[in-house]
């Protein structure tokens, strides 16, 4: 085929010389990903970061199409160049099954957007399915074996899952640009310089060092300055209690919904297929959002206008000696007419920049590996007392939202609000964040 190219603010351009590649982004399960957010509640904080899902897979497309390229190139003692085609077709399909709001849906519904890729890819049924069945028969478990990390040739599995692999380099480069920081900014042709395939997976020349560890500290960086940010975190309390409240509402009043968000009932009903799933999009969730603000019950309407206007809620950290009291927080909302159930909420972050592996862990991370000049492969944090500081270590904080409410109360509620900031003063409170 002849070359096609998209151009892209990351990558400049995104290069599509095979027809498989080319029909994919074509296909409708793939399109869908436009109308998907990348980081939809980090965009009420960061007001530029309104980019897709689908600009992202195909980044990281891009980043696997470069590494594949090096590696056909370069490394055919320890590279399959069968294995190209798999590779920059799992990465352009990794998060196909992303739904609306994915995260803070998959929570409440307790849908799995890796369970739903799988499916996506493997179903008879989908677009996707029939374009990679053109490859051969098996190829849609093989790509599906590479999400789900048991295809057997771990050189592949992680360029796609791994502690630096094309997803988070993309999306790191990516959230980055669009939130306008400077944070998650690294040096990507260094490192696509000085990545290199091994016997057993992926490792870096050890020349190349300094370029991963600016990798690991621009990940730590956006993860608490941007992807934990106290405000975005707010947006996902505020809609996980407004789709709960709905879920309750909807055995009340089945016809308020089956006229103002039909797409939900499969999923308020737990009998939701692949189909339903693919309806969904933040597009058809905010225009229910919209409904909703006229709906008759008054939590509901609230919560729906508090979100779609961004009307957030405050929040104080806390450490674990101040969990036994949230409850009296709690009662203090309640005391001046919120119900705590829809009104306050408990949101726990934390990350870990990077560790080494662990295999007695549920999901032991892929350590990262340098390559000496001597052949020796050497896990990174031997190597760099940066990255040894890093290691093993989680970073981030818990929160207990609140409605603002609680901090300008009116003279009728001035012995409420007292009470209510005397908690915030206890040692276990950090009311300034």
């Amino acid at each position: 085929m002849n070359e096609k190219v998209f151009r892209d603010p990351v990558h400049n351009y995104i290069n599509v010389n095979n027809q498989v590649i080319y029909d994919l982004i074509n296909s409708k399960e793939f399109q869908r990903l436009r109308r998907i957010k990348q980081v939809p509640t980090t965009a009420s904080t960061f007001h530029g970061a309104e980019h897709s899902r689908f600009t992202h897979c195909l980044g990281v497309y891009e980043i696997a199409r470069r590494v594949t390229n090096i590696f056909d190139r370069k490394y055919q003692e320890f590279w399959n160049p069968d294995e190209s085609l798999l590779t920059m077709t799992a990465a352009l399909l990794h998060d196909v099954g992303h739904g609306a709001y994915s995260h803070t849906f998959e929570r409440l519904f307790e849908t799995d957007h890796e369970a739903y890729t799988q499916e996506i890819i493997t179903s008879p049924e989908t677009e996707i399915n029939t374009i990679l069945k053109q490859v051969s028969p098996d190829f849609p478990d093989k790509v599906a074996s590479v999400i789900n990390h048991t295809y057997p040739n771990k050189q592949v599995v992680q360029l796609i899952s791994s502690q630096i692999d094309c997803d988070r380099m993309d999306y790191l480069l990516r959230d980055s640009y669009y939130s306008g920081v400077s944070y998650g900014q690294f040096d990507l042709t260094r490192i696509l310089r000085v990545i290199q395939p091994v016997g057993d997976g992926i490792a870096f020349s050890s020349s190349g060092m300094h370029a991963v560890e600016d990798y690991l500290v621009s990940r730590y960086q956006m993860y608490m300055q941007v992807y934990f940010h106290p405000a975005s975190r707010a947006m996902e309390v505020l809609l996980q209690n407004l789709l709960k409240r709905a879920k309750s509402l909807y055995h009340l009043d089945q016809g308020f919904f089956q006229r103002t968000s039909p797409n939900l009932i499969p999923f308020f009903e737990n009998r939701a297929e692949l189909t339903d799933y693919l309806a969904l999009d933040d597009g058809v969730m905010n225009t229910y959002f919209q409904t909703w603000m006229s709906s008759e019950d008054s939590i509901l309407a609230d919560l729906a206008s508090r979100f779609i206007n961004r009307k957030i809620f405050k929040s104080v950290t806390f450490n674990q000696e101040a969990e036994t009291e949230l409850h009296h927080l709690s009662e203090l909302v309640k005391s001046v007419g919120f119900d705590p159930d829809y009104y306050t909420g408990i949101h726990v972050n934390f990350d870990l920049p990077y560790d080494i592996y662990r295999p007695e862990k549920t999901k032991p991370r892929t350590e990262i590996n340098m390559l000496q000049k001597d052949g020796t492969v050497v896990e990174l944090s031997n190597l760099s007392a940066l990255v040894q500081t890093l290691m093993g270590t989680n970073y981030g904080d818990r929160r207990f939202y609140f409605p603002k409410e609680m901090l300008i109360l009116d003279d009728l509620f001035s012995s409420d609000k007292e009470t209510f900031m005397s908690y915030l003063s206890n040692e276990h409170f950090n009311p300034k964040n």
